[in-house]
């Protein structure tokens, strides 16, 4: 079978980023995504372009339009959040993203009346039902077909570094997990989802979806469901590895980070030169590190299995990438990386939070809507 490749300006940007509503006093979920999206319907009934359901009634996600620059991107999602909370403050509904919730219960949580959920849950049963995870995916433009498997080839080199930095699921269902983002491992027992195959060629990518089409495992190539894929109908890579994250500056930082790695990447291609690209074994090891250890991850850095730690190499690709960010016009979203390094990974700020309040996840909720509302620095 033949899938296209849709046209794509290079390194044009889109996000999309999920939103979890939490009871302003208990912090527990509420399942009033419906009554939120009805309120947003526009004058001529319609539903909003850019804020739509998910799998599950505590959540809303937000959708930027193509942009050029992070800036704008951000500025696009942060004027989406403010529509949301014109809806739920008076509702005592406040806003909060990490990529798992602190201490609610996957069992008290209601699926989107939707066929495509009622499916997903019905096929894969406990597993889908514990789905209470919540993530942001950055779409970047690839200008070539050509380029793109390579891409994700190379990206996933870089995938514990995005992990790490985007970590934000210390906690599940109460419990302190001992990682960093449990996120990352439950997610990828789904069908279809966790690492990508390392294919050679478009047409490989081609026989994988027509084999997963003809034994019903998928209806069409969106339903692959990657941690790094190739968004055909959109002409972009998408990143999907990334947990929530609970503020603004980390939105600009990671989206940055992913952004300038495919553009540099691009260059590199451009040149006639290939891309490092680890063993699947190395990758594998990577994902499993960087979700353990999140910023204190030893990570393994090419085919020759040396290894270092992951926060010394980002200050590295930083310097690395800061060119290719200032062409983009994003050089002050790379630098935020560094914020992220200096106040902690979102995971290690809510363990903080949880040890000085007596263990309390309702301090941790507190603590993440906060700094969605105002910011790291707020």
């Amino acid at each position: 079978m033949e899938i296209t490749f849709a046209h794509s300006e290079r390194s044009t940007l889109g996000i999309e980023w999920e939103i979890a509503l939490v009871d302003r006093v208990s912090g527990d979920l509420v399942s009033v995504a419906g009554e939120v999206l009805e309120a947003l319907r526009q004058s001529d009934g319609s539903e909003h372009p850019q804020i739509t359901g998910e799998l599950l009634l505590n959540t809303v996600e937000l959708v930027t339009t193509v942009h050029r620059s992070v800036p704008d991107a951000v500025a696009d999602l942060l004027g989406m959040l403010d529509e949301v909370r014109a809806i739920t403050d008076p509702l005592d509904v406040e806003l909060m993203c990490a990529g798992s919730h602190p201490f609610a219960q996957w069992f008290d949580q209601e699926v989107t009346d939707k066929e495509r959920y009622h499916r997903l849950v019905d096929r894969t049963q406990w597993w889908g039902r514990n789905m209470l995870i919540w993530g942001i995916h950055v779409h970047v433009g690839v200008e070539s077909r050509d380029k793109v498997l390579p891409l994700v080839n190379g990206l996933l080199t870089y995938y514990p570094h995005l992990q790490a930095l985007s970590a934000s699921s210390p906690f599940w269902g109460g419990v302190n997990t001992g990682y960093a983002s449990n996120r990352a491992l439950m997610f990828q027992q789904l069908p279809t989802a966790g690492l990508p195959y390392q294919f050679g060629s478009w047409a490989n990518y081609e026989e994988y979806v027509a084999d997963m089409m003809t034994t019903g495992i998928i209806d069409d190539h969106t339903e692959v469901r990657w941690d790094i894929r190739p968004s055909p109908q959109w002409g972009t890579v998408e990143m999907r590895a990334c947990d929530g994250l609970s503020s603004p500056e980390e939105i600009g930082a990671v989206a940055a980070l992913i952004q300038c790695l495919v553009d540099h990447m691009s260059d590199r291609l451009d040149a006639g030169e290939e891309l490092v690209t680890l063993q699947p074994w190395f990758v594998r090891e990577n994902k499993w590190r960087a979700a353990r250890y999140g910023l204190d991850a030893e990570i393994i850095l090419n085919p020759a299995g040396d290894e270092r730690l992951v926060t010394d190499d980002i200050r590295e690709l930083l310097v690395t990438l800061a060119p290719t960010a200032e062409r983009l016009g994003c050089s002050a979203e790379l630098a935020q990386v560094n914020l992220i390094l200096e106040k902690g990974a979102s995971y290690q700020r809510q363990l903080h939070v949880a040890e000085q309040n007596g263990g309390s996840l309702q301090s941790v909720v507190s603590s993440l809507t906060h700094e969605l509302r105002h910011g790291l620095g707020g």
